[in-house]
Protein backbone atom coordinates (compact mmCIF):
# COMPACT_ATOMS: atom_id res chain seq x y z
CA UNK A 1 0.00 0.00 0.00
CA UNK A 2 1.23 3.52 -0.83
CA UNK A 3 0.94 5.99 2.04
CA UNK A 4 1.80 9.62 2.84
CA UNK A 5 3.72 9.98 6.10
CA UNK A 6 2.33 12.55 8.55
CA UNK A 7 5.41 12.29 10.78
CA UNK A 8 8.87 10.82 10.68
CA UNK A 9 8.76 7.02 10.91
CA UNK A 10 12.03 5.24 11.57
CA UNK A 11 13.33 3.30 8.56
CA UNK A 12 10.50 4.66 6.38
CA UNK A 13 10.87 8.40 5.89
CA UNK A 14 9.93 11.93 6.95
CA UNK A 15 6.77 14.06 6.81
CA UNK A 16 5.30 14.17 3.31
CA UNK A 17 7.23 11.18 1.97
CA UNK A 18 5.18 8.75 -0.09
CA UNK A 19 6.30 5.21 0.68
CA UNK A 20 5.10 1.68 0.03
CA UNK A 21 4.47 -0.59 3.01
CA UNK A 22 2.75 -3.88 3.66
CA UNK A 23 -1.02 -3.60 3.87
CA UNK A 24 -1.16 -5.06 7.39
CA UNK A 25 1.42 -2.59 8.72
CA UNK A 26 -0.54 0.30 7.25
CA UNK A 27 -3.98 -0.85 8.39
CA UNK A 28 -2.98 -2.08 11.85
CA UNK A 29 -0.47 0.57 12.87
CA UNK A 30 0.26 3.56 10.65
CA UNK A 31 -3.28 4.57 9.65
CA UNK A 32 -5.09 4.03 12.99
CA UNK A 33 -2.30 5.86 14.85
CA UNK A 34 -2.57 8.80 12.43
CA UNK A 35 1.01 8.46 11.32
CA UNK A 36 0.04 8.29 7.65
CA UNK A 37 -2.69 8.70 5.03
CA UNK A 38 -3.50 6.50 2.07
CA UNK A 39 -1.71 7.97 -0.93
CA UNK A 40 -4.74 8.64 -3.12
CA UNK A 41 -5.45 11.84 -5.05
CA UNK A 42 -7.89 13.21 -2.48
CA UNK A 43 -5.49 12.68 0.44
CA UNK A 44 -2.58 14.15 -1.50
CA UNK A 45 -4.57 17.36 -1.98
CA UNK A 46 -5.61 17.42 1.69
CA UNK A 47 -2.03 16.88 2.81
CA UNK A 48 -0.59 19.60 0.56
CA UNK A 49 -3.29 22.03 1.69
CA UNK A 50 -2.41 21.39 5.33
CA UNK A 51 1.30 20.70 4.98
CA UNK A 52 2.47 23.94 6.56
CA UNK A 53 0.26 23.41 9.62
CA UNK A 54 1.28 19.73 9.92
CA UNK A 55 4.96 20.66 9.81
CA UNK A 56 4.49 23.54 12.26
CA UNK A 57 2.61 21.32 14.72
CA UNK A 58 5.31 18.68 14.40
CA UNK A 59 8.04 21.26 15.08
CA UNK A 60 6.16 22.46 18.17
CA UNK A 61 5.78 18.92 19.53
CA UNK A 62 9.45 18.23 18.76
CA UNK A 63 10.56 21.24 20.81
CA UNK A 64 8.32 20.20 23.69
CA UNK A 65 9.82 16.71 23.56
CA UNK A 66 13.35 18.11 23.55
CA UNK A 67 12.52 20.21 26.60
CA UNK A 68 11.05 17.18 28.38
CA UNK A 69 13.93 14.88 27.42
CA UNK A 70 16.18 16.28 30.14
CA UNK A 71 13.79 14.90 32.75
CA UNK A 72 13.98 11.39 31.26
CA UNK A 73 17.44 10.94 29.74
CA UNK A 74 19.74 8.76 31.83
CA UNK A 75 17.21 7.82 34.50
CA UNK A 76 17.66 4.44 36.13
CA UNK A 77 14.83 2.42 37.60
CA UNK A 78 15.27 -0.56 39.90
CA UNK A 79 12.92 -3.52 39.53
CA UNK A 80 13.15 -6.23 42.20
CA UNK A 81 12.23 -9.64 40.83
CA UNK A 82 12.44 -13.28 41.92
CA UNK A 83 14.94 -15.25 39.85
CA UNK A 84 16.64 -18.63 39.69
CA UNK A 85 20.28 -19.24 40.59
CA UNK A 86 21.11 -18.86 36.89
CA UNK A 87 19.57 -15.38 36.82
CA UNK A 88 16.43 -16.31 34.89
CA UNK A 89 13.41 -14.34 36.04
CA UNK A 90 10.22 -16.09 37.09
CA UNK A 91 8.31 -14.11 34.47
CA UNK A 92 9.54 -11.04 32.62
CA UNK A 93 9.70 -7.25 32.85
CA UNK A 94 6.82 -5.57 31.02
CA UNK A 95 6.58 -2.18 29.34
CA UNK A 96 4.10 -1.18 32.07
CA UNK A 97 6.71 -1.99 34.73
CA UNK A 98 9.15 0.37 33.03
CA UNK A 99 6.56 3.13 32.58
CA UNK A 100 5.48 2.88 36.22
CA UNK A 101 9.11 3.00 37.38
CA UNK A 102 9.89 6.07 35.28
CA UNK A 103 6.70 7.91 36.17
CA UNK A 104 7.42 7.29 39.85
CA UNK A 105 10.41 9.56 39.16
CA UNK A 106 8.16 12.14 37.48
CA UNK A 107 9.28 11.23 33.96
CA UNK A 108 5.76 11.49 32.45
CA UNK A 109 6.05 8.84 29.74
CA UNK A 110 3.46 6.59 28.10
CA UNK A 111 3.60 2.91 27.17
CA UNK A 112 3.69 3.81 23.47
CA UNK A 113 7.01 5.60 24.02
CA UNK A 114 8.90 2.56 25.32
CA UNK A 115 10.88 0.53 22.79
CA UNK A 116 11.90 -2.91 24.05
CA UNK A 117 14.19 -4.60 21.53
CA UNK A 118 13.62 -7.93 23.28
CA UNK A 119 11.84 -9.14 26.43
CA UNK A 120 13.79 -8.71 29.67
CA UNK A 121 13.90 -12.15 31.27
CA UNK A 122 17.15 -12.12 33.25
CA UNK A 123 18.81 -10.15 36.01
CA UNK A 124 21.09 -7.34 34.90
CA UNK A 125 21.29 -3.80 33.53
CA UNK A 126 19.37 -3.01 30.35
CA UNK A 127 19.37 0.13 28.21
CA UNK A 128 15.86 0.95 26.99
CA UNK A 129 14.95 3.47 24.33
CA UNK A 130 12.19 5.99 25.05
CA UNK A 131 10.75 7.80 22.03
CA UNK A 132 9.33 11.13 23.21
CA UNK A 133 8.71 12.27 19.64
CA UNK A 134 9.45 10.65 16.27
CA UNK A 135 12.57 12.83 16.10
CA UNK A 136 13.49 12.83 19.82
CA UNK A 137 14.53 9.72 21.72
CA UNK A 138 16.47 9.13 24.93
CA UNK A 139 17.89 6.14 26.77
CA UNK A 140 17.06 4.99 30.29
CA UNK A 141 18.49 2.10 32.26
CA UNK A 142 16.52 -0.71 33.84
CA UNK A 143 18.26 -2.39 36.77
CA UNK A 144 16.67 -5.81 37.39
CA UNK A 145 17.85 -7.47 40.60
CA UNK A 146 16.71 -9.85 43.32
CA UNK A 147 17.33 -7.33 46.10
CA UNK A 148 18.25 -3.71 46.68
CA UNK A 149 21.77 -4.83 47.64
CA UNK A 150 22.21 -6.65 44.33
CA UNK A 151 20.84 -3.64 42.48
CA UNK A 152 23.51 -1.47 44.14
CA UNK A 153 26.22 -3.95 43.14
CA UNK A 154 25.02 -3.92 39.53
CA UNK A 155 24.87 -0.13 39.58
CA UNK A 156 28.53 -0.12 40.67
CA UNK A 157 29.47 -2.34 37.74
CA UNK A 158 29.45 -5.74 39.44
CA UNK A 159 28.16 -8.52 37.20
CA UNK A 160 25.81 -10.32 39.58
CA UNK A 161 25.29 -13.21 37.16
CA UNK A 162 29.05 -13.85 37.01
CA UNK A 163 29.21 -13.54 40.78
CA UNK A 164 26.38 -16.05 41.15
CA UNK A 165 28.11 -18.43 38.72
CA UNK A 166 31.42 -18.14 40.59
CA UNK A 167 29.66 -18.74 43.91
CA UNK A 168 27.89 -21.78 42.46
CA UNK A 169 31.16 -23.14 41.07
CA UNK A 170 32.87 -22.55 44.42
CA UNK A 171 30.06 -24.43 46.17
CA UNK A 172 30.35 -27.31 43.70
CA UNK A 173 34.13 -27.40 44.21
CA UNK A 174 33.70 -27.35 48.00
CA UNK A 175 31.20 -30.21 47.81
CA UNK A 176 33.57 -32.18 45.58
CA UNK A 177 36.46 -31.64 48.02
CA UNK A 178 34.26 -32.63 50.96
CA UNK A 179 33.15 -35.78 49.11
CA UNK A 180 36.78 -36.61 48.32
CA UNK A 181 37.82 -36.11 51.95
CA UNK A 182 34.96 -38.33 53.11
CA UNK A 183 35.89 -40.99 50.54
CA UNK A 184 39.54 -40.90 51.63
CA UNK A 185 38.50 -41.09 55.29
CA UNK A 186 36.26 -44.06 54.51
CA UNK A 187 39.10 -45.75 52.61
CA UNK A 188 41.50 -45.12 55.51
CA UNK A 189 38.94 -46.52 57.95
CA UNK A 190 38.48 -49.60 55.75
CA UNK A 191 42.26 -50.09 55.53
CA UNK A 192 42.56 -49.73 59.31
CA UNK A 193 39.74 -52.21 59.88
CA UNK A 194 41.33 -54.67 57.47
CA UNK A 195 44.72 -54.26 59.14
CA UNK A 196 43.14 -54.80 62.55
CA UNK A 197 41.33 -57.89 61.29
CA UNK A 198 44.54 -59.26 59.79
CA UNK A 199 46.43 -58.62 63.01
CA UNK A 200 43.72 -60.34 65.04
CA UNK A 201 43.73 -63.26 62.61
CA UNK A 202 47.52 -63.59 62.94
CA UNK A 203 47.24 -63.48 66.72
CA UNK A 204 44.58 -66.19 66.63
CA UNK A 205 46.72 -68.29 64.29
CA UNK A 206 49.76 -67.82 66.53
CA UNK A 207 47.73 -68.74 69.61
CA UNK A 208 46.34 -71.81 67.87
CA UNK A 209 49.82 -72.83 66.77
CA UNK A 210 51.19 -72.35 70.27
CA UNK A 211 48.34 -74.38 71.74
CA UNK A 212 48.92 -77.14 69.21
CA UNK A 213 52.64 -77.21 69.94
CA UNK A 214 51.97 -77.26 73.67
CA UNK A 215 49.53 -80.13 73.26
CA UNK A 216 52.06 -82.00 71.14
CA UNK A 217 54.73 -81.51 73.82
CA UNK A 218 52.46 -82.90 76.51
CA UNK A 219 51.71 -85.96 74.42
CA UNK A 220 55.41 -86.61 73.90
CA UNK A 221 56.13 -86.32 77.63
CA UNK A 222 53.35 -88.76 78.41
CA UNK A 223 54.82 -91.27 75.97
CA UNK A 224 58.25 -90.99 77.53
CA UNK A 225 56.81 -91.60 80.99
CA UNK A 226 55.10 -94.72 79.78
Amino acid sequence: MDIILLERVEKLGAIGDVVTVKDGYARNFLLPNKKALRANDANRKVFEANRAKIEADNASRREEAKAASGNVEGKQIVLIRAASQTGQLYGSVSVKDIVDGLNAQDAKVAKSMIVLERPIKTLGLFDVKVVLHPEVSVTVQVNVARSDDEAELQKDGVNVLDQMFEAEQAEIAAEAIEAQVEAEAAADAADAAEAEANAKRREEQAAAKAAAEAEGGLSADAGDDA
